[in-house]
């Protein structure tokens, strides 16, 4: 299947135009010409504003789809790169999940804004695979998203080699990168709001991270020659856990660093990190595809895990995670559309769950056997293929009371919310993060009343 690539164009009454082709130059010119669409060739001249490339042409035309249900305001928070705006913007159930790209390979390139009255466009250069690319005051920045992850069966287990459903999500987090004359790494993080959560930096010397800024001198005071913002409480493990990360990322691409090159680097999340939905992940994801080295490496190195969150951020539809040895995964994509989807819902439990915690307590126990992996394996099966709500509550129900007796914990459901009409099963480790329920009507008045306030219903969260 041929490359795809989603475009926007200004028209001269001002209009957006979006499109999408297998060759953007002939596409583009055929616009110019009047031989375009209906609108473009009633507004010419046109002005290329914004450009995606896909591997597949399908996923270009889905692409297109969604940023056409989109309003002004949003296109242009996008056209600007201004993605920690679309949440805000977004209008309608559409609006929600359109502005979380397809996590499949792709580049995306923000065209540099030219004259309307020109009609002389001249392509910008399309950046590296998985990046988008843009070009201010004649400074490459290029900017890299990635998918957060929910795992709905499977948790604990598929470190053992049994077969895990995971859905990437509609939250993600994105990485722009802009190299800068100093031999320092600038770092600033940005939550859901737009607000700095997260900031440091980082010195090179003869290509190598010696340390950050927040170790070097107190929080009060700041690097001689280093902007340093003194609103930004410095969280020096996150400091640490980022200076262990880049390190890592060095030792897997010796290249970077070279001749002590700096950068601005600058991260958005979409969601709330205390969700569990791949704050790190996302990061690793990212900061892989920018260094061109192996995501699943760069975890192992640094996180550890079985690497499911990885698959999700690479990819943008559900997909069965296994683990046939700790360096052979298989990843496949799969139909997992529940015709029952609207009485799916994905509960807050208003408390962060270290999966690290989770996976070294797992495998304390040493208990699993081939046949729980098996089962485990056929539940998933199962589960992708259930039809009704009713087999899947029961299929989630039998997979729960497995992983209960395995880690010798009492489900969720028993703890909790042994009064709730549904199901409650828990996901990735238990204990914390977010549960899936399900319910016949919308069970917001219910988990409310328990003090469970964030509750985002299926189609809002999950990529599919």
């Amino acid at each position: 299947m041929p490359k795809g690539y989603v475009y926007i164009l200004e028209c001269n009454d001002g209009s957006y135009y979006t499109g999408s082709t297998v060759d953007i130059e002939k596409r583009i010119n055929e616009h110019h010409d009047g031989k375009g669409a209906n609108h473009t060739k009633k507004r010419l001249p046109v002005t290329l504003m914004y450009l995606e490339e896909f591997q597949r042409i399908d996923d270009a035309f889905n692409r297109e789809k969604q940023i056409q249900g989109w309003s002004r305001a949003k296109k242009e928070a996008l056209i600007n790169n201004n993605l920690h705006k679309l949440p805000e913007l977004s209008l309608a159930y559409r609006d929600k999940v359109a502005s979380r790209t397809s996590a499949t390979n792709k580049s995306r390139t923000s065209a540099t804004r030219k004259s309307k009255t020109s009609t002389d466009m001249t392509l910008p250069e399309v950046g590296t695979e998985g990046t988008r690319s843009t070009l201010e005051d004649n400074t490459l920045k290029k900017t890299f998203r990635s998918n957060g992850k929910l795992l709905i069966s499977g948790e604990y287990v598929v470190l053992d080699g049994a077969k895990a459903l995971a859905l990437p999500t509609t939250y993600g987090q994105s990485l722009s990168i802009e190299e800068n004359s100093s031999n320092t790494i600038t770092w600033r993080s940005h939550n859901e709001k737009g607000e700095i959560w997260f900031e440091d930096t980082f010195i090179i010397n003869d290509g190598e991270i010696l340390k950050s800024a927040s170790t070097t001198c107190p929080p009060h005071k700041a690097l001689e020659g280093v902007a340093h913002n003194t609103n930004i409480q410095i969280d020096y493990a996150t400091a640490d856990r980022l200076l262990q990360i880049l390190k890592v990322a060095k030792d897997l691409n010796p290249t970077f660093l070279k001749n002590n090159q700096g950068y601005n680097i600058t991260t958005h999340q979409d969601f709330n990190r205390k969700w569990g939905l791949g704050t790190s992940s996302t990061l690793i994801n990212n900061l892989a595809n920018w260094l061109e080295i192996d995501a699943y490496s760069l975890l192992q190195k640094t996180f550890g895990g079985s690497g499911y969150d990885i698959a999700c951020a690479q990819n943008s539809t559900p997909i069965t995670y296994q683990l046939n040895d700790p360096k052979q995964r298989l990843v496949e994509p799969v139909v997992f559309n529940p015709s029952f989807k609207n009485h799916l819902y994905f509960v807050y439990l208003n408390q962060k769950q270290n999966s690290r915690d989770g996976i070294k307590a797992y495998k304390a126990l040493r208990s699993v056997d081939t046949s729980t992996v098996n089962t485990i394996s056929r539940l998933t099966e199962s589960i992708i293929a259930s039809t009704s709500l009713s087999d899947f509550e029961h299929l989630v129900t039998e997979h729960e009371a497995i992983i209960a007796h395995l880690i010798q914990q009492i489900p969720i459901q028993s703890r909790w919310f042994s009064d709730f009409d549904g199901t409650i099963k828990s996901l990735g480790a238990w204990g914390g993060d977010f549960v899936l329920a399900t319910s016949a009507t919308d069970p917001t008045d219910y988990f409310t009343s328990k003090g469970f306030t964030t509750i985002i219903p299926y189609q809002e969260m999950v990529l599919n």
